[in-house]
């Protein structure tokens, strides 16, 4: 059996849209698979869609009541004996960094105990590998970004999706998941986040206006921030020289409103901005509460805008909820918006959920009030939950 660097150096020397069938034939001939499939998650974070070559490829297969969406969603290896047929299917997340890809679902010959631990440990090792190599590849092919889609992109989406981060990473520190909606024609909410050694930048974007007016917006206030952070600035300045930027191009006719942290991981101290931000929610020993801040001007409204941060402390446990609104502002076919008690209903239901869960369920619960209703805004949720740096550390 190969070693993991094995596996590592066959997905380094295949070319960006052969890395997947590479790690194919490496499993199938050392582990007499019949079977090697790639299932990547579709943007809307329902659907895991089979890579190949489009269209000739597989059906999806959803992610709520599946064997590849339960490894997806516990980011656990799922194994399933078939006796019948005398194999067993392994499926074992494909995530980096806590940012979940997809499932690889592996078809075994079984002998009647059920799959290895040691073939199980080496599945998930190249999983692990696969998932790194699909990050660097996606710089180079659209094989696995076509993948993702289960319909078409609006511009303004596609934009703003290539804008981000990630949906989801995780630190021993916290844990953060992150999703949008609608997700195949989102206008201008978004958010972006960075570590170091000693702290986490995270910053939600509330967009004004539509389409692409509302993804260039977003664009420049997000490359804005991280120009600013990048050279090192502190907060305060990260928000003056994109308020700065907005204002120059804009003059005041078109703003944005986003909430700008820094996390101190050792300690948990929070530094914040609110410049007219989507809200924050803390969940704490099972109580929900809102985190009353100073509003600020939003970004690009007003020249020469002086920002001052304020300051909270997160606690291993809590969970911080970032709501734009989107979610307050989603009417039902009778017209009624989505209310508060709901939201902190829906927020204690969904508490034993993983952060990288949570986003998703809560938007279901959202779009379950709107039913056939318009949609009268973007609406996004992030969810971190803070663990804290370990005693050790």
């Amino acid at each position: 059996m190969d070693r993991p660097s094995g596996v590592e150096r066959v997905l380094r020397e295949a070319a960006p849209h052969q890395i997947f069938d590479a790690l194919r034939a490496s499993i199938l001939s050392r582990h007499g698979a019949s079977q090697v499939e790639l299932l990547v998650a579709d943007y809307a974070m329902t659907q895991l869609q089979p890579v190949g070559v489009l269209p000739h490829t597989r059906r999806p297969v959803p992610v709520h009541g599946s064997d590849p969406g339960r490894a997806f969603g516990a980011q656990e290896p799922h194994s399933v004996r078939d006796p019948g047929a005398s194999t067993v299917t392994v499926h074992v997340p494909v995530s980096v960094r806590g940012d979940r890809q997809g499932v690889l679902s592996v078809t075994l010959p079984d002998g009647g105990t059920g799959p290895d631990a040691a073939v199980v440990a080496d599945l998930r090792a190249c999983a692990d590998a696969l998932a790194h190599e699909i990050v660097v590849a996606e710089r180079d092919t659209d094989l696995f970004l076509q993948a993702r889609r289960a319909e078409r992109l609006t511009l303004a989406a596609e934009m703003q999706w290539q804008l981000l981060p990630g949906r989801s990473c995780a630190r021993p520190e916290y844990s953060i998941g992150a999703q949008l909606e609608p997700a195949y024609a989102i206008h201008g909410d978004n958010f972006d986040w960075s570590t170091s050694a000693d702290e986490l930048t995270l910053t939600v974007n509330n967009g004004m206006g539509e389409g692409i007016d509302a993804a260039l917006l977003t664009n420049l206030a997000v490359n804005a921030l991280r120009n600013a952070r990048r050279a090192g600035l502190s907060l305060a300045d990260q928000a003056y020289l994109a308020d700065q930027a907005l204002y120059g191009q804009h003059h005041g006719s078109r703003f944005l409103a986003t909430l700008l942290l820094r996390f101190q991981l050792r300690t948990g101290d929070v530094e914040i901005i609110d410049a007219g931000s989507p809200r924050i929610w803390r969940m704490r020993e099972g109580t929900v509460e809102q985190i009353e801040l100073d509003a600020q001007m939003p970004l690009g409204m007003f020249e020469d805008t002086v920002y001052t941060p304020q300051h909270f402390t997160v606690e291993p446990g809590d969970r911080l909820f970032f709501i734009s609104d989107g979610v307050y502002d989603a009417l039902s076919p009778a017209g009624e918006k989505y209310s508060l008690h709901a939201l902190v209903r829906a927020m204690t239901e969904t508490r034993l959920l993983l952060a990288t869960q949570v986003p998703r369920a809560l938007l279901e619960r959202v779009l379950g009030h709107r039913g056939s209703g318009p949609t009268v805004d973007d609406a996004l949720v992030l969810c971190l939950d803070w663990h804290g740096r370990p005693a050790a550390d």
